[in-house]
Protein backbone atom coordinates (compact mmCIF):
# COMPACT_ATOMS: atom_id res chain seq x y z
CA UNK A 1 0.00 0.00 0.00
CA UNK A 2 2.69 2.33 0.83
CA UNK A 3 4.70 1.80 -2.45
CA UNK A 4 0.90 2.63 -4.51
CA UNK A 5 0.81 5.70 -2.26
CA UNK A 6 4.37 6.77 -3.20
CA UNK A 7 3.87 6.05 -6.60
CA UNK A 8 1.00 7.99 -7.12
CA UNK A 9 2.21 10.87 -4.75
CA UNK A 10 5.14 11.19 -7.33
CA UNK A 11 2.32 11.04 -10.13
CA UNK A 12 0.93 14.16 -9.37
CA UNK A 13 4.02 15.76 -8.28
CA UNK A 14 5.41 15.74 -11.93
CA UNK A 15 2.32 16.75 -13.66
CA UNK A 16 2.80 20.17 -11.11
CA UNK A 17 6.48 19.99 -11.88
CA UNK A 18 8.87 23.00 -13.67
CA UNK A 19 9.54 21.50 -17.16
CA UNK A 20 12.94 21.43 -17.89
CA UNK A 21 15.76 23.91 -19.94
CA UNK A 22 15.78 21.11 -22.43
CA UNK A 23 12.34 21.09 -22.89
CA UNK A 24 10.50 23.17 -26.14
CA UNK A 25 8.40 24.68 -23.90
CA UNK A 26 11.05 26.20 -21.86
CA UNK A 27 13.30 27.00 -25.19
CA UNK A 28 10.10 28.77 -26.66
CA UNK A 29 9.11 31.19 -23.29
CA UNK A 30 12.98 32.09 -22.83
CA UNK A 31 12.72 33.21 -26.91
CA UNK A 32 9.95 35.13 -26.33
CA UNK A 33 11.71 36.86 -22.83
CA UNK A 34 14.47 37.55 -24.96
CA UNK A 35 11.96 39.19 -27.62
CA UNK A 36 10.12 40.89 -24.97
CA UNK A 37 12.88 42.38 -23.04
CA UNK A 38 16.86 41.93 -24.72
CA UNK A 39 15.48 43.12 -27.93
CA UNK A 40 12.08 45.42 -26.92
CA UNK A 41 12.91 46.61 -23.84
CA UNK A 42 16.64 47.23 -23.77
CA UNK A 43 16.28 48.76 -27.33
CA UNK A 44 12.68 50.23 -27.35
CA UNK A 45 12.31 48.16 -30.48
CA UNK A 46 8.62 47.90 -30.18
CA UNK A 47 7.65 45.57 -33.09
CA UNK A 48 10.21 42.92 -32.25
CA UNK A 49 7.87 41.92 -29.27
CA UNK A 50 3.95 43.36 -30.05
CA UNK A 51 3.00 40.26 -32.25
CA UNK A 52 3.44 38.60 -28.21
CA UNK A 53 0.64 40.83 -26.12
CA UNK A 54 -2.91 39.66 -25.50
CA UNK A 55 -5.14 42.33 -26.52
CA UNK A 56 -6.86 41.99 -23.14
CA UNK A 57 -3.09 42.17 -21.26
CA UNK A 58 -2.78 43.18 -17.78
CA UNK A 59 -0.06 44.35 -16.27
CA UNK A 60 0.11 44.47 -12.86
CA UNK A 61 3.74 46.81 -10.85
CA UNK A 62 4.11 46.93 -7.34
CA UNK A 63 5.76 50.44 -7.91
CA UNK A 64 3.36 51.90 -11.08
CA UNK A 65 0.42 50.13 -10.41
CA UNK A 66 -2.08 48.45 -12.91
CA UNK A 67 -2.31 48.60 -16.97
CA UNK A 68 -4.51 47.13 -18.77
CA UNK A 69 -4.62 46.53 -22.23
CA UNK A 70 -2.22 46.21 -25.25
CA UNK A 71 -2.89 49.59 -26.34
CA UNK A 72 -2.19 51.00 -22.88
CA UNK A 73 0.91 49.05 -22.27
CA UNK A 74 2.66 50.48 -25.83
CA UNK A 75 1.87 53.75 -25.34
CA UNK A 76 2.92 53.50 -22.31
CA UNK A 77 6.65 51.82 -23.05
CA UNK A 78 6.41 54.43 -26.06
CA UNK A 79 6.39 57.91 -24.22
CA UNK A 80 7.90 56.26 -20.98
CA UNK A 81 10.73 54.05 -20.96
CA UNK A 82 11.54 54.71 -24.70
CA UNK A 83 10.11 58.41 -24.88
CA UNK A 84 13.45 60.10 -22.94
CA UNK A 85 16.13 60.27 -25.23
CA UNK A 86 18.51 61.13 -22.15
CA UNK A 87 17.75 58.08 -20.75
CA UNK A 88 17.85 54.56 -21.05
CA UNK A 89 17.20 51.34 -18.93
CA UNK A 90 18.31 48.19 -19.79
CA UNK A 91 16.90 44.75 -18.10
CA UNK A 92 19.17 41.27 -17.35
CA UNK A 93 17.93 38.23 -16.89
CA UNK A 94 19.53 36.52 -13.59
CA UNK A 95 21.36 33.15 -14.62
CA UNK A 96 19.38 29.65 -13.71
CA UNK A 97 16.40 31.95 -12.34
CA UNK A 98 13.72 31.40 -15.24
CA UNK A 99 11.55 28.88 -14.14
CA UNK A 100 8.29 27.81 -16.40
CA UNK A 101 5.59 25.77 -15.56
CA UNK A 102 2.86 24.23 -18.38
CA UNK A 103 -0.62 25.08 -17.60
CA UNK A 104 -3.15 22.24 -19.30
CA UNK A 105 -6.41 21.34 -19.40
CA UNK A 106 -7.33 17.51 -19.60
CA UNK A 107 -3.81 17.06 -20.64
CA UNK A 108 -4.06 19.68 -23.08
CA UNK A 109 -1.24 22.18 -23.19
CA UNK A 110 -3.06 25.90 -23.41
CA UNK A 111 -0.67 27.85 -21.12
CA UNK A 112 1.79 28.41 -19.00
CA UNK A 113 3.21 30.24 -16.28
CA UNK A 114 7.07 32.01 -16.31
CA UNK A 115 8.80 33.04 -13.10
CA UNK A 116 12.20 34.87 -12.67
CA UNK A 117 14.23 37.19 -11.18
CA UNK A 118 15.85 40.12 -13.67
CA UNK A 119 17.41 43.02 -12.64
CA UNK A 120 17.66 46.68 -14.07
CA UNK A 121 20.19 49.04 -15.22
CA UNK A 122 19.82 53.00 -15.75
CA UNK A 123 22.19 54.85 -17.66
CA UNK A 124 21.56 58.49 -18.18
CA UNK A 125 23.21 60.53 -21.23
CA UNK A 126 26.72 60.94 -20.42
CA UNK A 127 26.84 58.88 -17.31
CA UNK A 128 28.11 55.72 -16.73
CA UNK A 129 25.21 52.84 -16.37
CA UNK A 130 24.29 51.98 -12.85
CA UNK A 131 22.69 48.86 -11.14
CA UNK A 132 18.42 50.09 -10.31
CA UNK A 133 16.32 47.82 -9.20
CA UNK A 134 16.32 43.54 -8.84
CA UNK A 135 12.70 42.36 -8.89
CA UNK A 136 10.07 38.84 -9.61
CA UNK A 137 8.41 38.70 -12.36
CA UNK A 138 5.63 36.21 -13.14
CA UNK A 139 4.07 35.72 -16.63
CA UNK A 140 1.00 34.12 -18.10
CA UNK A 141 1.19 32.95 -21.53
CA UNK A 142 -1.59 31.83 -23.76
CA UNK A 143 -1.19 29.38 -26.65
CA UNK A 144 -3.70 30.87 -29.23
CA UNK A 145 -3.76 29.65 -32.43
CA UNK A 146 -0.70 28.34 -32.24
CA UNK A 147 0.75 31.69 -31.23
CA UNK A 148 2.16 32.38 -27.77
CA UNK A 149 0.76 35.38 -26.22
CA UNK A 150 1.31 36.81 -22.64
CA UNK A 151 -2.34 37.30 -21.01
CA UNK A 152 -0.78 38.70 -17.46
CA UNK A 153 2.01 40.08 -15.82
CA UNK A 154 3.30 40.66 -12.62
CA UNK A 155 6.27 42.45 -11.85
CA UNK A 156 7.21 42.53 -7.96
CA UNK A 157 9.59 42.90 -4.72
CA UNK A 158 11.23 45.66 -6.63
CA UNK A 159 14.40 46.24 -4.44
CA UNK A 160 17.59 48.10 -4.38
CA UNK A 161 19.91 45.38 -3.99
Amino acid sequence: MRIIFTLLLLSITNVWAQVPESSELYKTLKKNDSLLFDVGFNTCNLDAFQHLLAEDLEFYHDISGLGLGKAHFVETFKKGLCGNPDYRSRRELLPGTLKVYPLSNNGELYGALQMGEHRFFEKPKGKPEIKGSTALFTHVWVLKDEQWQIVRVLSYDHQMK
